[in-house]
Order: structure tokens, then C-alpha cells, then sequence
């Protein structure tokens, strides 16, 4: 389970792992393939730094990344009071009623309670950017396509290459115009922000378009090393993995109270999940529950453009995980989610993920010559 992506990013496998947990980052790229932190849960850029200097001191010495949100459309930007008050009351209303209506209570007193995600912004963006390259990291990603080209300058300028996710083949054609060195591509299936192209047929389009000129990840629903084998015969270098570690023992180090959502994820299918503007502000894909279905009932309203959505969200999230229930849990997942089974360490999902792939080319060298 090798490709030239292994040599380019010195890991063992080329096995990507996009995760917003350092300690499964950290697991990933101990156990031979490359954990990539997502930033956007850092407001703050120091705290980031701290969480990127414990990466340093608990990785092995192997190479990891990060993954920072900078849409392509700069949003509106603003101080968390001022974009606040952007928010219409009547969201605000629907939001407490459907609350009160699903017996979610109160946070307890004494919860330090976050003002909403500002790594939506670009200004927090590039903050993340900057104490990004202060650290030995071996890749930045862009979850919303390709960043600024100046910030592509300055990753590639400290010798970090730039990766960024792609829904279309146009889209990945643009990204490499930009100076791109890493396309993923990111089919249907996928969790969190995702556009509309299953990846069975989005992958060979993306490998035709760009292939020649910048590796091609393939992302969307894998969490196997069948589904792995599959993308390297469809022409990837390798596979950019995200919701197989939500199952993981080591998420629960960093997100403290996640058994409940561990437990939602572990009880659904493949077909429980919805994509939906209601989490972000941007399409992404939610684990179905009795809150993402509560947005589709007659009088809720229509979700607010990024970033004011997950502003207007976030407080509602914070009570929703402490309810501890897993009917109302609000989380991004693939629709590889009917593959979860059971909360397992990191070495052992990467392990079944090498272990599986190597059996699947056993399998079809004994169809080669039957």
C-alpha cells in the first residue's frame, strides 16, 4: 500500500486523515499514514499554536498537516458581536422553540460557552496560516477550494505544499491554475461541506483533467481498504479519509462528552444522513437526527449564508452535545457511517485499512489469472 504520494509527504501509506481532534491526528500519522488537524474550532490563534505544539511533541517525529476554511467568496467579516446582530429574530425564535420542543435543556451554569466559530472568517484564516508555518507541518489543506494565491505563496515559499478539495473537474482545473500542488477530490458521499457528484464519477474526471500536473486524493465515503484500492485503480494517489475517525477512542480525548454522538454514529446507516445548509451556511452532510430534520418541517427558515449560520447555531450545538442524546446530536458525517460499528484506537482502523487493501489486490490477481 505505497505510491509516489508516500514519498512526496514521507509517510508509509498514502492514507490521509482530516480529523478536528490533534489526538487522532496525532494516531494517524504515528501509525504510517498523514493526520491532518482541522483549525476552524480555533477562534483563537494562540490556542491553536498551543494544540499545534503539542502535535510536534506527540507525533513521533512524523509528518502531519492542517486543514484551514477560506471559501472562495470572502464572507462577511466582523467582530462576533457585530455579525450577531445580523442574525433576524425570527431565526433566533425558531431556533429556542425547536430547543424547547425536542427537551433539550439549558448548558449548566459555569460552562464556558464559545461566541461561535470564527475560523469561517478569512482574517481567522490567516491567522491560522501563519502559526500553521511556524511548526514542521508537511501539508496545508482548503476545505472550500483553493485559498488566496498569496497564501499559497507563503505556504510554498516555508516548503509546505497546498492542498485543496474539489467537487468538480473545473473546479480542480482552477485550483492547479492557482498553484495547487494536491487536489482532493471530493465526491457526493462525503461528510461536511460537499457538492454533488458521487466520487465514482467524479474522481476519473478530476485524475483526467489534472492528473498529469498535480496528485489526485480521492475523498467521499472511504473507510476501507477495498474502497481505497478502488480509488488507486480509478487513478488516485491515494485516499483523504474524514468521518471513519469520528468511531475512534482517541476523539474522545479531545472532545470531551462525545459517547452520545459516538453512539448515534454507531446505531446509523448509510442512508442516515442529509446534506443541508443548516450546520454552516455551505451544503454539508449531517447525521440525520430529530434536530436536522426540525429545519425541513412547514415555517423553519430558510438557513443564513456563512458565517452567520454557524453563529446562529452554535450555542444550540454546545446545549445538543451536553444533552447527551443521541436522537438530537447535530454532527457532519459521510454516508460512510453505516460502516461504524464499534469505538476502536486508531492503529487498528489503519491497520484494517492496509490489511484490506492488500487482500483486495490478492483477490483480484486470483481473477487476473482464473
Amino acid at each position: 500500500m505505497r505510491t509516489a504520494l508516500c514519498d512526496t509527504l514521507g509517510i508509509e501509506y498514502p492514507l490521509v486523515g482530516f480529523t478536528p481532534s490533534e489526538h487522532v491526528a496525532a494516531a494517524i500519522s504515528k501509525a504510517g499514514g498523514l493526520g491532518v488537524l482541522g483549525c476552524v474550532r480555533f477562534n483563537d490563534a494562540a490556542e491553536l499554536d498551543s494544540v499545534l505544539d503539542w502535535m510536534d511533541a506527540n507525533t513521533g517525529g512524523r509528518p502531519y498537516g492542517v486543514d484551514i476554511v477560506m471559501p472562495s467568496t470572502i464572507p462577511t467579516e466582523g467582530s462576533s458581536t457585530d455579525l450577531t446582530e445580523m442574525i433576524p429574530p425570527e431565526h433566533r425564535a425558531f431556533v429556542d422553540r425547536t430547543l424547547a420542543d425536542l427537551g433539550v435543556p439549558d448548558l449548566p451554569d459555569g460552562t464556558d460557552e464559545r461566541a461561535g466559530v470564527l475560523g469561517w472568517l478569512h482574517s481567522v484564516a490567516r491567522a491560522h496560516v501563519e502559526v500553521a508555518l511556524r511548526h514542521p507541518i508537511a501539508l496545508i489543506a482548503n476545505a472550500l477550494g483553493s485559498p488566496p494565491v498569496d497564501v499559497i505563496e507563503q505556504a510554498h515559499d516555508a516548503g509546505v505544499p497546498v492542498a485543496a478539495l474539489a467537487g468538480k473537474a473545473e473546479h480542480a482545473a482552477r485550483h492547479v491554475d492557482n498553484g495547487v500542488d494536491l487536489v482532493v477530490a471530493q465526491g457526493y458521499e462525503a461528510g461536511g461541506h460537499t457538492g454533488e457528484i458521487a466520487s465514482m464519477v467524479l474522481l476519473p474526471e478530476i485524475v483526467d483533467a489534472v492528473g498529469e500536473r498535480a496528485p489526485v486524493l480521492a475523498a467521499g465515503g472511504i473507510g476501507s481498504g477495498r474502497q481505497v484500492a478502488a480509488a488507486l485503480a480509478l487513478g488516485a494517489s491515494g485516499a483523504w479519509t474524514g468521518s471513519v475517525w469520528l468511531a475512534t477512542q482517541e476523539y474522545r480525548q479531545t472532545m470531551a462528552g462525545s459517547e452520545a454522538m459516538q453512539q448515534a454514529l454507531l446505531d446509523a446507516g448509510s442512508a442516515d444522513t442529509r446534506r443541508t445548509r443548516i450546520y454552516t451556511g455551505k451544503p454539508a452532510r449531517l447525521l440525520k437526527t430529530r434536530w436536522t430534520e426540525a429545519w425541513s418541517e412547514p415555517g423553519a427558515p430558510e438557513p443564513l449564508p456563512m458565517p452567520l449560520q454557524n453563529l446562529l447555531v452554535s450555542h444550540a450545538h454546545q446545549r445538543l452535545h451536553a444533552a447527551q442524546d443521541p436522537s438530537v446530536v447535530s454532527m457532519p458525517v459521510g454516508q460512510i457511517v453505516g460502516r461504524m460499528r464499534s469505538v476502536r484506537p486508531v492503529a487498528e482502523v489503519v491497520a484494517e485499512f492496509v490489511r484490506e487493501y492488500e487482500e483486495t489486490l490478492v483477490r483480484l490477481d486470483k481473477t487476473r489469472k482464473s
